[in-house]
């Protein structure tokens, strides 16, 4: 609980009151029979018209301070309630900002939306009931059992019997609910997942004709949830009517045996009403209990999950970085001896002894078959991974020597799958520094060939982008996020097949403006064209995570295997299309 008294004490008044006032009600709802047992026995019983007038009016006083303990105890439950789950969400979502990609690949999207979103949302309603029932319930069973043993010792027998078997019940129901709660938001976690692939990528299952295996899969998922749900409120939907049979069999006995000690004259009429209040009471008080512990089954499932979140350790900080105010100036970049994986108890490494140096202002192309782990490699610059063995230095300087925000503001980064967001696509290019002003955008457009086509668009710039820019063409998607780091004006600029979509006259204009716009700027361009990278400083070839070939592209084709597969292999394809 410690963790959470943080998210409690800013709003503690509230969590105290909330329950204070609820008791009031409280108060009010244990004297109100007995006044009622007063009118009848005395003055219906005399007809006394002062003295039931005089208890009438003190019923409506005691009614109004219930109005205002019930109106206000749930307004501050609320208010409590509320701003405990806000605060959470919050450090729960600068939490996940927080992770690695390493963090990252432990949890689907899909179960952090939930976590975000649902989980919450169960321990929001907990601890709005907690603090409406946790004085309320057992301050009525309290105040209920009182005023019946103090009416009617032997006729409060019959609830003593009573209370030990509800609670065996409720004791039964919530053990067998808890992990079926936990199964509930698992498959719910399953099936935001597959609604968010869906969603993403409606535009590729139109195109494939794929609806219907979609639709099944949905399904498929959507069944399991139900099946789960279902399974869960098996157990809880038992409780109501279980309890219900109770309270109504006590109320009946209470009944019966009030009615002989009525008829024997040794108990008035208006206790046997009073008296069948207070059992109904003591039995809601019980029922308000188990709906609080069965809310708590599902809660504590939520809880444990987004526990899971914050406890998650983050293995990439910079909280221990020898030197938190440097800054990247020249962009060299050094490899030395580097090898990753990406789950440590793999035997084959991803990355294996890369050692190379690419200078100040040098192009360096990264080449290789697919999966060879070219863009794991350059990952490792900005930071988005950390070796296993090995130093990735920048400027000279070990990358873990950066704070991670100085480190990556020298790093632009069009990554292999190009991300805009809803907004204008001036908001979008201006991600890259938004302090940016007109003139350093449309430079940034221009050199990545983007200005024309978003001229020709009614709005230019101000026109709004769908989710993931969804309205305009892969080629144009790649050319603003081009732009979008060419903003930046990093001091190192990696392009990871940014270019793949756009056509080679396009592309090599991109290039070209390269040696204008980011002259000093080092630039390590990965591509599956060998085109992209025939004119690079120094090229890189990888298989299998190795280094196996580095030299100019002339060099190359001399004494590397593998880039004379791939040149040979493109250039044959080239000259059978033409």
């Amino acid at each position: 609980m410690k963790r959470y008294w943080k998210y409690i004490k800013p709003y503690l008044p509230a969590f105290i009151l909330g329950p204070i006032l609820m008791i009031i009600e409280v108060i009010g709802e244990v004297v109100l029979p007995k006044l009622m047992a007063n009118i009848i026995n005395i003055g219906a019983a005399n007809h006394d018209v002062s003295y039931i007038t005089g208890m009438g009016g003190a019923m409506l006083c005691v009614a109004a301070f219930m109005i205002i303990g019930g109106i206000g105890g749930a307004y501050f439950a609320a208010k409590a309630s509320i701003s405990f789950s806000s605060a959470l969400r919050s450090d729960v979502f600068d939490k996940v900002q927080k992770f690695s990609f390493s963090n990252l690949d432990q949890f689907s999207t899909g179960s952090l939306v939930t976590r975000l979103t649902n989980d919450i949302t169960q321990v929001q309603n907990l601890i709005n009931m907690a603090l409406r029932m946790m004085l309320r319930a057992p301050g009525m069973l309290a105040g209920a059992l009182f005023m019946a043993f103090m009416m009617n010792f032997q006729l409060a027998l019959v609830v003593l019997v009573v209370i030990p078997v509800l609670i065996l019940l409720i004791a039964i129901v919530i053990k067998t609910a808890f992990p079926r709660f936990e199964i509930v938001q698992k498959k719910l976690d399953a099936l935001n997942s597959n609604i968010q692939e869906v969603l993403t990528n409606v535009r590729v299952i139109k195109s494939f004709v794929r609806e219907e295996h979609e639709k099944q899969r949905f399904a498929a998922s959507n069944e399991e949830l139900k099946q789960s749900s279902l399974n869960a409120f098996k157990v809880v939907i038992l409780n109501m009517p279980i309890m219900m049979f109770m309270m109504n069999a006590t109320t009946l006995g209470v009944v019966w045996f009030g009615g002989k000690q009525i008829l024997a004259g040794t108990m008035p009429v208006g206790d046997l009403t009073a008296f069948t209040t207070y059992i109904v009471q003591i039995l809601m008080s019980l029922m308000m209990l188990a709906m609080v512990l069965l809310q708590s089954s599902r809660a504590l499932a939520s809880l444990r999950r987004i526990g899971e979140v914050l406890d998650a350790e983050i293995n990439l900080t910079d909280e221990n970085c020898a030197l938190p105010e440097k800054k990247v100036e020249s962009g060299r970049v050094e490899f030395k001896d580097v090898s990753f994986r990406y789950y440590k108890d793999n035997q084959e490494p991803v990355l294996s002894h890369i050692t190379f140096r690419v200078e100040s202002g040098q192009v360096l192309g990264i080449i290789g078959s697919t999966g060879c782990g070219k863009t794991t490699l350059v990952q490792m610059i900005p930071r988005l991974y950390d070796v296993d063995a090995g130093q990735v230095l920048v400027d000279g300087v070990d990358v873990k020597d950066y704070s991670l925000k100085n480190l990556r503001d020298g790093v632009g980064m069009v990554l292999q799958k190009n991300v805009l967001f809803s907004g204008s696509i001036a908001e979008n290019l201006m991600w890259g520094n938004n302090n940016a002003s007109k003139e350093e955008l449309l430079e940034a457009s221009k050199a990545a060939q983007a200005d024309a086509f978003v001229s020709s668009f009614t709005e230019g710039y101000q026109t709004e982008l769908g989710q993931g820019g969804v309205n305009v063409s892969g080629g144009q998607k790649q050319r603003l996020c081009i732009a979008r780091a060419l903003l930046k004006k990093p001091r190192i600029l990696i392009l990871d097949d940014s270019t793949s979509a756009v056509d080679t006259a396009t592309e090599a204009k991109i290039r070209e403006s390269f040696g204008s716009t980011l002259k000093n700027t080092t630039k390590i361009i990965i591509a599956q064209r060998i085109s992209s990278v025939m004119e690079a400083d120094r090229i890189l070839v990888l298989d299998e995570g190795k280094i196996v070939g580095n030299g100019s592209h002339e060099q190359l084709l001399k004494v590397c295997e593998q880039y004379q597969e791939i040149y040979y292999s493109q250039m044959d394809k080239e000259v059978s299309a033409s």
